[in-house]
């Protein structure tokens, strides 16, 4: 038997401007007509400043992202109780990242962090 295959899944987060924005979308059907399409997909999600990133990105976030990951799929009462936080607190932090995909359910209904890798980037005004 040979190895199973395991697509990675990787999310990108990003502080950029609706220009920048609008020239990746560009770049990307530009290469898409041409047949030339990414070997893995990467989902994103971007911001258009970093006050609205720091919005939705939070430290209390950010660490349910990590525990999340590093555990086995939980639901939100457990995921509290894990991180000893209220559950409304967690209740809400979770459907704010369910709502912009950096958190998923499984088919049991409780939530996972997919990712491999969540990158973040944000350019320095110039």
């Amino acid at each position: 038997m040979g190895a199973e295959l395991r697509m990675t899944r990787n999310f990108k987060v990003g502080v950029i401007s609706e220009e920048d924005f609008n020239q990746e979308v560009m770049d990307v059907l530009k290469k898409a007509e041409e047949g030339i399409f990414p070997e893995e997909p990467v989902e994103r999600v971007y911001f258009g400043d970093m006050r609205t990133f720091l919005e939705y990105i939070t430290p209390k976030r950010f660490a349910l992202l990590e525990a999340l990951h590093k555990s086995e799929p939980m639901s939100i009462y457990a995921l509290a109780k894990f991180l000893n936080r209220h559950y409304k607190n967690v209740h809400d932090d979770i459907k704010t990242l369910e709502q912009i995909g950096l958190v998923e359910k499984n088919e049991q209904g409780r939530y996972v962090v997919p990712w491999d890798e969540i990158t973040t980037t944000a350019k320095l005004a110039a």
